[in-house]
């Protein structure tokens, strides 16, 4: 079983061993820094004095080699003949517990003498003793300072997380509230508003779950109301045959319409289903063209000419088949329905940057605006049906992502214009 993994104990942890790395680092880069200029400031101090040796002895007698009495204590002179002329003139060794500094500088080329100058360094050594120590201690110190801070920071990030996750912890079907974005630092902005609308849409789901409960009980009600009160009635005494027939014609029209209910019904409940489809890329455009071209057998029952255009010749997106074909199949079925015959009904797709819009124009009677179509149970005009067409389309485009709307045309012709909007989704760069 995999362990769980916390993100604050992650976060500190990086944070502590990039900032650990970050000072140890630095701490090797100043020690070696200041060891090699104390190195340098000995070296050229030996060098000094071997010039100045050099330079003196060009006009005095060395045979005596005491070259001492012109130079500082701690610092040793001597005029050595070497056979074999040494690549590095500066060396560094250890005796007896003493460091020293040596330099050979050459005197006669000819007979390969060199000027040997040893310093004693035991100060210098101890004084880069004392500054490694120094930053030990204020790394330790550091260290110490970089835990603090990183428990610190690791707590004021995860504080909005902590909020958040409380707020929905304490959220259910009947209380439902909004993030407020104020108290949330910027970069959780996106993952409150996200928040906020899925609250928001599962708010007007329950929303509608209700009305429908309520509507399906109405509904039901009314037409087994009816059969109970008919069949009373023609039960209460004998009656001609016609009677019965049209007691049971009656029965049989209302279990018709109560059976295009309850497939309404198991329609909602397979919308439900095909909201965890697994999305699909297709070409919309295609998409419309097939679907227009399939429409085309319904709407020439009734000689309605049925177009589609389009602003572009391709348009890949990704979204699930099924919520789509709910969407357009209701739109352009009520626009057939509603539309007189001989008369026409138009498709349109239109890309922009940000939305594709998809419009379904048809030339009926128009819609009264005041009511909500998109309600369970609400009907529109004389024809039949169960109401639940719109509900479902609704609740399909909410799914999406989408909006949709049905207007009345603004072209001083009657008829109503149905729109679904799609909101483009920016690709993602490939890393």
């Amino acid at each position: 079983m995999t362990q769980a993994k916390s993100i604050y104990k992650q976060f500190y942890q990086k944070l502590i061993l990039a900032t650990s790395l970050f000072i140890i680092i630095l701490s090797f880069i100043f020690y070696g820094y200041t060891k090699s200029t104390i190195y340098e400031e000995l070296k050229e101090s030996l060098l000094s004095d071997a010039e100045l040796i050099f330079k003196i002895s060009q006009n005095a007698d060395t045979s005596s080699n005491n070259f001492n009495i012109i130079t500082h204590n701690g610092i040793n002179v001597d005029l050595v003949t070497l056979k074999h002329i040494p690549e590095v003139p500066y060396s560094t060794y250890e005796l007896n517990n003493n460091h020293f500094m040596q330099i050979l500088y050459p005197f006669n080329d000819q007979k390969n003498q060199y000027i040997k100058i040893v310093k004693n360094i035991n100060s210098s050594i101890k004084m880069l003793t004392k500054i490694f120590n120094n930053i030990l201690l204020i790394s330790f110190g550091g260290l110490i300072m970089v835990v603090l801070y990183a428990f610190t920071v690791s707590k004021t990030l995860l504080r909005p997380i902590i909020q958040i996750t409380k707020k929905l912890s304490n959220m259910d079907e009947n209380y439902l509230t909004q993030i407020n974005k104020a108290n949330l630092p910027i970069e959780f902005h996106p993952l409150a508003d996200s928040i906020n609308s899925l609250t928001t849409r599962i708010e007007t789901n329950i929303k509608f779950k209700k009305e429908l409960f309520i509507g399906v009980a109405h509904e039901l009600k009314t037409p087994l109301a009816v059969m109970k009160l008919k069949n009373e009635v023609t039960l209460m005494k004998d009656r001609e045959a016609q009677k019965y027939k049209d007691t049971l014609k009656l029965t049989v029209e209302q279990i018709n319409d109560m059976n295009k209910m309850i497939s309404s019904i198991l329609d909602i409940g397979r919308a439900e289903g095909a909201q965890f489809e697994k999305p699909e890329e297709i070409d919309l455009v295609q998409y419309m063209q097939r679907k227009t071209n399939d429409y085309r057998m319904l709407s020439s029952k009734k000689k309605i000419i049925l177009t589609f255009f389009a602003n572009v010749n391709h348009h890949k997106v990704t979204l699930q088949p099924t919520l789509l074909n709910q969407i357009i199949q209701n739109f352009v079925q009520n626009a057939i329905k509603f539309t007189p015959d001989n008369k026409a009904i138009a498709i349109r797709l239109e890309k922009t940057k940000e939305n594709t819009t998809i419009s379904i124009t048809d030339d009926g009677s128009g819609i009264d605006e005041a009511i909500d179509l998109f309600a369970p149970f609400k009907r529109m005009g004389e024809e039949s049906g169960a109401g639940l067409g719109l509900f479902l389309a609704k609740n399909a485009a909410d799914a999406l992502g989408a909006t949709i709307s049905l207007k009345n045309r603004t072209d001083g012709k009657s008829g109503c214009i149905a729109t679904l909007v799609l909101k483009n989704k920016t690709p993602q760069k490939k890393q």
